[in-house]
């Protein structure tokens, strides 16, 4: 975060922009929070993303580079952590850490600030950013643009200069040697002499687009030139080509365009004395056509079972495969590439290379050769609409080798790619498939007189149908310009999902997917709350005698008047979350202390209770009256008992229910309340507090709630309201509560403050 706080500076009135010339940020999330907790946050990221926006032309001067951790960054994924398009494009720069030269290696949230080759590409960045006059950073955004771009995005295996000389001298006493063939591969081990090869480019320029050369030796020295000199095979100057090359794990490599060159007679490669050392120097003339091939990526809906394969037989070096239709990012496959070679004999190594034009996110493989490897292929940024570029696999092989390529979908990795880019919504649907069941269970009360058990009752009633098609459907109209004017002049927010989509961040069926997920968390979750619950009644009836519960009539006594008034005191001087947690521990040992009493009341007929006893009485007076007499007081006794019982049941399930939501609120908030506790030595009173007025109208609600039963809301005239809002509720928190987690406390209020006015109505 310290990354947001360096770019919110800017924001200030009374700071000097001018001040600050470089920013460089690490797995900084800079486009939205991971987490939306609380509406100061949200209006935070909106005030500075505007900011940079709107001023751009101002801080031109300042050079921004935001590196990101990759796949490896389980907290803050890539997308959020690059800058805003539309700010600085000329001065500022974002990159993954996989993509990044002499690192090449994905990073998680914690040791990106200490991986080591990361370390050392920013180093030496910072040494060729510094000035040798003023001995500061540079004042030049071009220099200071170009050395992160050499370090950052494309290294080509030389110290950087900011004005490297166009033309380089062939000296040396180095013996020349002159290279017809269109391909052409030199090994050698300790040799003492140096030579230059050349190869002459009329015969090549009529049957060949272009020349690719890489060589093993990773030195930073000039090694490829460009000669002019069209009468011999010998030249004294030429073109420095080196600047053209590019650093990969194990080679370095350069690929050259012969048309950009019509002036070049030669090219010239300088082969250096290899004194103990193994030098491999392999150059290919090639058509572009034969080296690009097209792969259409297999459909989302394929599920693995079909893939789309190609061999390439060629004995090439290099291969572009470009893979069609590969532009979103709900889309992930398994790459499978098998090597088959002719011989035994070592060969070096293959790298693959995972390209994506639009962004720096590539990711390099280095394999050994035969080998079958499986490359991950999956996005962190979707293609832009106006950008028809195409991902392209990039192979650098071994000559005598063959290649194939086989593409699948990875139906785990797309749920995985669902995960990263929408898990921070999961609790929203969590709480909505909890809120229908709440729903559900106040309409099991009207129309069976009791409350339904949460997990059956979530399996009947939380379904995707009922939110999910009025969703899709205010998403499309919002495509329209009538629609959205119409929505504007209501005055109501913007449709999560549209916002998403208008971001390419949403998937098809991405919220049926989490919907889904959230009616297993929402399972789960009864599950463990009744599980725990009957531990905790257990040991509560193992240590203390267990006592009928007492009815009490009074929803509002003195001494729950004044822990209302405390509690809200508390949230008012302290912090509202705090207040929260408190009445949920409150809450939580009523329930627990309801579970205990009802167990209690059910084991009535083993001799425990006044029902039993009251029975057996009866029983006894059998000699002085009749037959019939004591069977109807019998009865009504049994009676009134499996109606006392049925009702503490009926009310412990909608208290467990409630629970559960509370639950989700309390977590929610738990952020608010660490940072409280983490800073109580300095202050007492979280200011600003978001959650405070929220948590004051809780502990009023849940004070009433937890000494309520379900004979209470029977006979209300509102409980026909209050079981048919949950759903409505549910769509607005799914249609506003994605992107703005803070507004599911809000809804989920409301909702139980029409349970309250049910007890009093």
């Amino acid at each position: 975060m310290g990354g947001l706080v360096a770019r919110a500076l800017l924001t200030l009135k009374n700071f000097k922009p001018e001040l600050i010339n470089l920013l460089v940020t690490q797995a900084t999330p800079h486009v939205a929070p991971v987490m939306p907790l609380d509406r100061y946050l949200t209006d935070f990221y909106t005030a500075v993303n505007n900011h940079w926006i709107l001023k751009a032309q101002d801080l031109r001067n300042l050079t921004t580079l935001s590196v990101a951790g990759g796949f490896r960054d389980y907290q803050v994924r890539s997308g959020l952590a690059f800058l805003p398009r539309l700010s600085q494009h000329d001065s500022a720069l974002s990159v993954v850490s996989s993509a990044v030269p002499r690192v090449w290696a994905s990073t998680d949230h914690l040791s990106i600030v200490w991986c080591k080759e990361l370390i050392l590409a920013t180093i030496r960045a910072f040494f060729d950013l510094i000035d040798e006059n003023t001995r500061q950073i540079t004042a030049d955004p071009k220099k200071r643009m170009s050395v992160l771009n050499h370090h950052f995005v494309r290294h080509p295996a030389k110290i950087f200069e900011e004005n490297p000389e166009a033309f380089a001298g062939l000296t040396g006493a180095f013996i020349w040697i002159t290279v017809k063939a269109s391909k052409w591969t030199y090994s050698v081990y300790n040799d003492s002499d140096g030579k230059y090869v050349t190869f002459p480019l009329a015969s090549h320029r009529k049957s060949y687009s272009h020349v690719y050369c890489e060589n093993s030796m990773l030195d930073t020295n000039s090694w490829i030139y460009g000669c002019m000199n069209s009468n011999s095979s010998m030249c004294l100057e030429a073109t420095d080509l080196s600047w053209r090359a590019e650093l990969l794990p194990t080679t370095k490599v350069v690929i050259l365009k012969l048309q950009d060159y019509p002036s070049l007679s030669h090219i010239v490669i300088q082969v250096p004395p290899t004194v103990g050392n193994k030098y491999t120097l392999d150059c290919e003339f090639f058509k572009e056509d034969s080296r690009r091939v097209q792969l259409p990526v297999t459909h989302l809906f394929s599920f693995g079972l079909s893939s789309s394969k190609i061999t390439l037989n060629s004995t090439g070096l290099l291969y572009n495969i470009q893979l069609q239709h590969f532009n979103q990012i709900y889309q992930a496959f398994k790459i499978y590439i098998e090597s088959h070679c002719q011989s035994l004999k070592e060969r070096k190594p293959s790298v693959y290379r995972l390209h994506i034009p639009w962004s720096h996110e590539d990711s390099v493989i280095v394999a050994k050769v035969p080998s079958l490897t499986e490359i991950s292929a999956k996005l962190h940024i979707a293609q832009p609409q106006n950008d028809s570029r195409v991902p392209e696999l990039n192979i650098y092989s071994s000559s005598d080798c063959q290649y194939e390529v086989i593409l699948k979908t990875s139906l785990l990795q797309i749920l995985g790619q669902v995960i990263r880019f929408h898990a921070g919504a999961l609790p929203v649907y969590v709480v909505s498939n909890i809120l229908l069941t709440y729903g559900g269970q106040l309409s099991t009360l009207i129309s069976a007189g009791q409350c339904s058990d949460f997990s059956l009752e979530l399996v009947r009633t939380a379904k995707p149908y009922k939110v999910e098609p009025l969703l899709s459907i205010v998403v499309f109209l919002q495509g329209f310009n009538w629609f959205r004017e119409i929505w504007e002049s209501l005055s109501l927010p913007e449709v999560d999902a549209a916002v998403l989509r208008s971001q390419d961040a949403w998937f098809p069926l991405v919220s049926l997917i989490l919907f889904l997920l959230g009616t297993g968390i929402a399972y789960w979750n009864g599950v463990f709350f009744s599980t725990s619950l009957r531990l905790f009644s257990s040991l509560w009836l193992t240590l203390f005698r267990p006592t009928v519960l007492r009815k009490d009539n009074k929803l509002i006594t003195l001494r729950r008047f004044c822990m209302m008034l405390s509690l809200a005191l508390v949230s008012w001087t302290t912090c509202g979350a705090f207040a929260v947690f408190l009445i949920y521990l409150q809450y939580l040992f009523k329930v627990i202390k309801i579970h205990v009493n009802v167990r209690a009341e059910e084991n009535m007929f083993n001799g425990d209770s006044d029902c039993s006893k009251e029975t057996s009485q009866n029983s006894s007076t059998f000699t002085v009256k009749n037959q019939s007499s004591m069977d109807s007081t019998s009865k009504a006794t049994q009676s009134l008992c499996n109606s006392t019982i049925a009702e503490g049941i009926s009310s412990l399930k909608m208290h467990v229910t409630i629970l559960n939501l509370f639950t989700w609120i309390v977590l929610l908030n738990l952020p608010s309340l660490i940072y409280w506790l983490k800073n109580l030595r300095y202050n007492v009173r979280l200011d600003p507090d978001p959650c405070r007025s929220t948590a004051i109208i809780l502990v009023c609600i849940l004070e009433i709630l937890m000494n309520s039963s379900t004979s209470e809301v029977k006979s209300s005239k509102l409980l026909k309201i209050a079981a048919k809002v949950p759903l409505p509720l549910s769509v607005a928190m799914l249609a506003f509560g994605r992107m703005h987690l803070y507004k599911v406390p809000h809804f989920v209020t409301f909702s139980l403050l029409l349970h309250v006015l049910c007890c009093i109505v």
